[in-house]
């Protein structure tokens, strides 16, 4: 009896010293003591968090395994190691346990998601040996792509451009912009009322092409590069009155001119424009002396892709000389006293459309012509308001772009022309109407001949019955061509119906031409040499003129902003009007700043 009552105790005793354990019911039948995702059996029999390291293992009972769970993402023994192409280790079904997810480790013990085993052996080393690497923290294009949003990219004004020098070839060279002879159009009254000087001049004093080393590289002003420029020369003119041999009177000449160059550095649209003003003063012949002036300012506006706005102004300004055959009478224009003042100012807007290579091009002008009165030295007055008139003009291009250096046009021309005064001083009424059509094309053949030519006929109607009407060729071209790299050819030409008040006639078929040739002896030397043609014809009177105009200039370069420079200037009219004639020699040498 003490015996049994010993074993009770004893048994009693130890039944207390081991902890109660709560076993929990797994969700899923026949798998007890499930503790789930990310959680192992405490020893109590309670779910507990699993213990892991930094190195990713778990702790299970002081033994390392891989951690994970096959439910989370991680899965744990040599399965979870397995290669997709390994195949599958066969595994015993165990009474009571779950088949789901069951892997069959190194060591023989299930292990993942469902498992039940105390613990979970390490890897073998074949195992060890085909496990990925671990995973290097941060990510691959982490540097990339903080260089890329954190670190600003340069701006590229501010990014100097290197070339790397080519020895042996010459330096390409700057495409020219063609001029016309005059920054007014073609058919302008004021082009029969010029000079050949004044039509040479113009065209040559303007800066030539030099060498990028000699070039003016002008002031950065906003938006805008300006390119100023003032040149001071000093010589002798033999005929600054422009008259015949008998009455004509030298002096020495002093000639002042100033210019500016500006454009607009925009990536869209364009401003830009030349202005040019100079003054001849003849000391020893004081009613020689005379102003000069022309210029022109054009803006493009892109409206859109295929159509840009164009718009231009433009003035001109010049003297008419004292033999002219419009004073009436070579008696009288050999006692004028001074050269009366010529005005020309106008304005142009039109618009482009372009419809893949087809371009279709509209333009309206206004141009206005003012002369000054002629004094003689006897005191008369030659009034010339009955010449002041207004020029409306409409223009209509097509044109059709074969190649980019080949685009044939056609062209449609027509305007009016109205005086201040319903009838001159003789009592005509010189208004009227024209029209002219042209074919020509712009072409640009292997960039060494770039240009545009049109020819075509004008007709011009008038509204008093006493004057003719007046058909005539209509002729226009602009040429460039570089022979050389160091040799330039350019030639322009035109044609136009200009005004005149001389009784009888009912206009002026006047035709002009320039050509001019630069050559480079060195880079900082260049010579220009030129030639002007001029030729009036009055309808419906026997008045003839034929002028010559040539020139040679040589331009040496010290600097960017300091040229010396030399002309000689030659000019000579031949009219069948008596006392017209005149003939004429300017020498000056100078300098020109570009500051």
């Amino acid at each position: 009896m003490r015996r049994a009552v010993a074993v009770l105790a004893f048994a009693l005793a130890s039944t207390n010293a081991v902890a109660q354990r709560f076993d929990a019911t797994s969700p899923v039948t026949g798998q007890p003591d499930n503790p789930g995702v990310g959680q192992d059996t405490a020893p109590n029999g309670l779910p507990a968090l699993r213990q892991r390291v930094p190195d990713g293992f778990s702790r299970d009972e002081g033994r390392a395994s891989p951690g994970g769970d096959a439910t989370g993402g991680d899965q744990t023994g040599g399965d979870s190691l397995r290669s997709p192409l390994s195949p599958p280790i066969p595994t015993q079904a165990q009474p009571g346990l779950s088949q789901l997810d069951t892997r069959v480790n190194s060591g023989g013990q299930r292990t993942s998601g469902g498992t039940t085993a105390p613990r979970n052996l390490a890897p073998s080393a074949l195992l060890r040996t085909r496990a990925a690497p671990p995973r290097r923290l941060g990510s691959a294009t982490h540097r990339i792509t903080q260089e890329i949003t954190q670190v600003p990219a340069p701006a590229l004004r501010l990014t100097p451009i290197i070339q790397q020098p080519v020895v042996g070839v010459p330096l390409p060279q700057a495409a020219t912009p063609l001029r016309p002879i005059l920054p007014l159009l073609a058919i302008s009254p004021a082009l029969g009322l010029l000079t050949p000087g004044f039509i040479l001049g113009t065209d040559l004093a303007r800066p030539i092409p030099t060498d990028p080393a000699y070039a003016p590289i002008g002031y950065q002003i906003g938006s805008f590069t300006v390119l100023p420029s003032f040149s001071q020369s000093i010589g002798y003119d033999s005929n600054p009155d422009q008259t015949t041999r008998q009455l004509e009177k030298g002096s020495a000449a002093l000639r002042t001119e100033g210019a500016v160059d500006f454009q607009s550095n925009w990536s869209s649209s364009s401003l830009g424009g030349s202005l040019r003003g100079s003054y001849l003063e003849t000391p020893q012949n004081e009613a020689a002396s005379r102003p000069a002036a022309d210029g022109v300012v054009r803006m493009r506006i892109d409206a859109n892709r295929d159509l840009h706005i164009d718009a231009e102004g433009r003035f001109l300004v010049d003297t008419q000389r004292t033999s002219s055959p419009n004073f009436l009478a070579g008696a009288v224009a050999s006692t004028a006293t001074s050269r009366p003042l010529l005005a020309v100012y106008g304005a142009s807007l039109g618009a482009t459309e372009t419809f893949n290579r087809l371009s279709v091009t509209l333009r309206g002008s206004v141009d206005r012509s003012e002369f000054d009165n002629a004094r003689l030295s006897d005191g008369t007055i030659i009034n010339q308001s009955d010449r002041n008139l207004n020029q409306y003009s409409l223009q209509l291009r097509t044109a059709y772009e074969v190649s980019p250096d080949f685009s044939p046009f056609i062209d449609l021309l027509g305007d009016t022309r109205v005086y201040d005064l319903r009838r001159d001083l003789s009592g005509v009424q010189r208004d009227s109407d024209g029209i002219a059509f042209a074919v020509g094309a712009s072409f640009g053949l292997a960039r060494t001949l770039t240009g545009e030519v049109s020819a075509g006929i004008q007709h011009r109607t008038y509204v008093d019955a006493t004057l003719r009407d007046i058909n005539a060729p209509l002729v226009n071209a602009a040429l460039v061509w570089s022979a050389s790299p160091l040799t330039t050819v350019r030639l322009t030409a035109a044609t136009g119906v200009t005004e005149t008040t001389i009784p009888g006639s009912s206009g002026i078929l006047t035709d002009v031409g320039t050509l001019e040739v630069q050559h480079d002896l060195l880079r900082n030397l260049s010579l220009v040499v030129g030639g002007s043609f001029l030729r009036n014809v009055y309808q419906g009177s026997t008045i003839r003129e034929n002028g010559y105009s040539a020139t040679a200039r040589l331009d040496y370069h010290l600097t960017r902003w300091l040229t010396l420079r030399g002309t000689y200037i030659f000019q000579q009219i031949n009219s069948t009007v008596v006392g017209s004639s005149f003939s004429e020699n300017t020498f000056l040498f100078g300098v020109r700043v570009n500051p």
